[in-house]
């Protein structure tokens, strides 16, 4: 097991007090770097170099144990080794040369064991750790009875098992060795998205351009990026027109192009053109750095499914104590002779087979290798907890604009009432719209730009959550939203009322303008469904799964929509507090529910649902409240996602399955019971072999996690 963890604190407690308290538990501990590549290389650094001690301690370990097991194993198996050893050193002799090297091995390599294991044992916590150091030292305390005090011995019980000892040592060693190599191996999703930032970055200046290191760069600063490399930090193009490949970040396999005015993220790779770029943020603050932290919040985080597991081990460890000695006072009063010897063993072999290492693997390393295989799909669980609930959802929930449709929507009609202007309606229209972040009202601006119309400043902008905005332009009172806007400012939409039903039913959404308190105009926008909003719906049903909408938009639009995508339930006209409500309604009919939105409205709908699902490019709210966030921006990652968990889940079951039934079986065997009607024991070498085997196979299942295939 990983003897360093990282850890988060809420609050501000000072950072000495801090370590002394860490320090005080039996632990050591020291602050991590600010900087997320710091931090991991840090962290990584750490990991590398248990490694390296783990190797040194294995080899030293299986050198010292060899002519253990040589002289002890050897002899039992090839009489004429017994009788060599016999007659050239002697029985004694070879016993204290097996007590020096098996002392060495215990007091070096296996050290750790005993530094964790022996205190964690008094503190009333025994771990892991605890149940080697007791099984081996029993095994070396006794046999180093029988070779220097034989008479404090029955008569026929002075036998040595140094050989166990040392070959429990090496191969928990060995174990932990692989374990760590694992480990190494499911963080490597993290050390690959670090990887994709570039170390220095090209800072235009006065006549030119230089290479500066990225932590150089500050917000404000131009940079080129020439073709062929990567963005160094997160930015907007001021100069150039590109294609951009950031199929590393969002899984989209297509380059996307960019001009003026356009986002880039770090880390990405610029194909065909010279861009340059205004830096927005840097270090910590990139999208990058937030990817990472997300993954690595996940990978910290513990599932439901874990708690247990931790409940199951705090009391496996006492309990494994107790059989091993109820195991040893058996034997003693009831085994045959010598039957202190056979009692010694026999309890050994039941602590060395019962140390629960892949019960406590099992699920870590899948979280590890699940949310590591998902940083490379575009899918960032932010929350661990978030794995096991999606895997549960039984309905998906879906927001329209933005989710399933393009987000962005055009201007496709204007109808207006009698004595209004077309032009002075969209102007005005347009220009309280300039303040608002909605799909729609960047449809309105645009517009009105492409038009050639004049914006007038405004004043007193408010925007009403699910409803619409209002502000002051041109020295009048501008009211634009969906009809329920009106009845809520006493408007009577009769006018436009047929007409805004037939684009309606079209799968278009309409909306009105009232200005200077009276009903002014209809606009009339469109948006797109996304390419693969229809194969994602189809691959939720395909997993079972109910499908509905959520959306804030008109109930014949949104039917409209529903009925192209094939989906079952539509609930519309939906304020922001509504679509919470209207959350807890389908966790009621169908189960848990798990909601997919990206806009400010969609936020209390998220932190609803069993699980939120963020679309990547939404707002930082819709974000920050979701449990899984995806990078792409398409709706195929919903139906990626819940495979990811479920397959990850169903990881999990398999690990804890094989460890509980691994212990479940081997413990009875170890402690005897197969001995009376067959004979068989086992010993504590094989049992550590058998430990570590456990191990070994819960690693490499959780692993198989990173060859996993999403259905869309």
């Amino acid at each position: 097991m990983a003897n360093w963890v990282t850890a988060s604190v809420t609050g501000r407690p000072p950072l000495p007090a801090l370590l002394a308290a860490v320090s005080a538990a039996g632990y050591r501990a020291s602050p991590m770097a600010e900087d997320p590549r710091q931090a991991h290389a840090g962290a990584a650094a750490a990991e590398d170099a248990e490694q390296a001690r783990l190797r040194r301690d294995l080899l030293l370990a299986a050198g010292l144990a060899l002519p253990v097991v040589l002289m002890e194993m050897g002899g039992h198996l090839f009489p004429a080794l017994h009788h060599a050893i016999a007659r050239h050193i002697g029985m004694h002799t070879a016993w204290m040369l097996q007590a020096l090297l098996t002392t060495l091995v215990l007091a070096l390599p296996g050290r750790r064991f005993h530094a964790g294991g022996l205190p964690a044992l008094l503190r009333g916590a025994p771990d892991m750790d605890s149940l080697v150091a007791v099984g081996t030292l029993a095994a070396w305390g006794y046999s180093m009875v029988a070779t220097f005090a034989p008479g404090l011995l029955p008569a026929g019980t002075a036998h040595v098992y140094f050989e166990a000892a040392a070959v429990i040592v090496t191969l928990i060693l060995l174990g932990r060795w692989l374990e760590a190599r694992a480990r190494g191996r499911t963080s490597a999703a993290i050390r690959q998205l670090l990887d994709l930032q570039p170390p220095t970055a090209r800072l235009r200046r006065a006549g030119g351009s230089v290479e500066v290191a990225l932590a150089q760069v500050r917000p404000g600063d131009l940079l080129e990026v020439r073709p062929g490399e990567r963005v160094p930090v997160d930015g907007e193009v001021v100069e150039g027109r590109s294609y951009v490949d950031e199929s590393m970040l969002t899984g989209e396999p297509m380059p996307v192009p960019r001009t003026a005015g356009d986002r880039v993220t770090g880390g990405t790779v610029n194909q065909d053109g010279l861009l340059v770029l205004r830096a927005t943020a840097v270090g910590a603050d990139t999208v990058l750095a937030r990817i990472v932290a997300l993954v690595q919040a996940a990978q910290a985080g513990k599932l439901p499914i874990q708690a247990l597991v931790d409940k199951v081990t705090a009391w496996f460890v006492p309990a494994v104590l107790a059989a091993a000695a109820l195991t040893f006072v058996v034997w003693l009063a009831f085994g045959p002779r010598p039957a202190l010897g056979l009692a010694l063993v026999n309890a050994v072999a039941v602590l060395i087979v019962a140390c629960p290492c892949a019960m406590g693997l099992a699920t870590p390393t899948s979280i590890l290798a699940g949310t590591g295989r998902g940083a490379s799909l575009g899918l960032l669980f932010r929350k661990g907890v978030a794995l096991q609930q999606l895997a549960g959802a039984r309905v998906v929930a879906l927001d329209k604009t933005g989710t399933l449709t393009e987000g962005r929507p055009h201007l496709v009609a204007i109808e207006t009432a009698p004595g209004f202007d077309r032009d002075t309606v969209l102007a005005k229209v347009a220009a309280v719209e300039t303040a608002s972040e909605h799909p729609l009202a960047r449809a309105l601006v645009a517009a009105a730009q492409a038009a050639g119309l004049a914006l007038e400043p405004v004043r007193d902008f408010a925007a009403v959550p699910g409803c619409g905005a209002h502000a002051m332009a041109g020295g009048v009172r501008v009211h634009v939203g969906a009809e329920r806007y009106l009845h809520r400012l006493g408007v009577d939409p009769a006018p436009f009322a047929g007409r805004a039903r037939r684009f309606a039913n079209a799968g278009r959404t309409p909306l009105y303008a009232v200005i200077d308190g009276r009903l002014a105009a209809l606009l009339v926008l469109a948006d797109t469904l996304k390419p693969d909003s229809a194969a994602a719906v189809r691959a939720l049903r395909a997993q079972g799964l109910k499908v509905a909408m959520v959306s804030g938009d008109d109930g014949r639009t949104a039917r409209a929509i529903a009925a192209q995508l094939g989906i079952d339930e539509v609930i519309a006209d939906v304020l922001p507090e509504g679509k919470a409500r209207h959350v807890r309604g389908l966790r009621e009919r169908h189960g848990p529910v798990a909601f997919v939105g990206d806009g400010i409205n969609d936020a209390p709908a998220l932190a609803e649902a069993d699980v939120g699902i963020a679309i990547g490019g939404g707002t930082d709210i819709a974000i920050e409240a979701a449990g899984v966030v995806l990078m792409s921006g398409s709706p195929r990652g919903v139906p990626n996602a819940i495979a990811l968990s479920r397959a990850t889940l169903r990881n999990i079951r398999q690990n804890l399955f094989w460890a509980f039934a691994y212990n479940t079986a081997l413990v009875p065997v170890a402690a005897g019971v197969l001995y009376p009607a067959f004979g068989l024991l086992l010993s504590p070498v094989l049992a550590a072999g058998a430990m570590a085997l456990s191990s070994l196979f819960v690693l490499g299942n959780a692993l198989r996690l990173r060859r996993f295939r999403p259905p869309l």
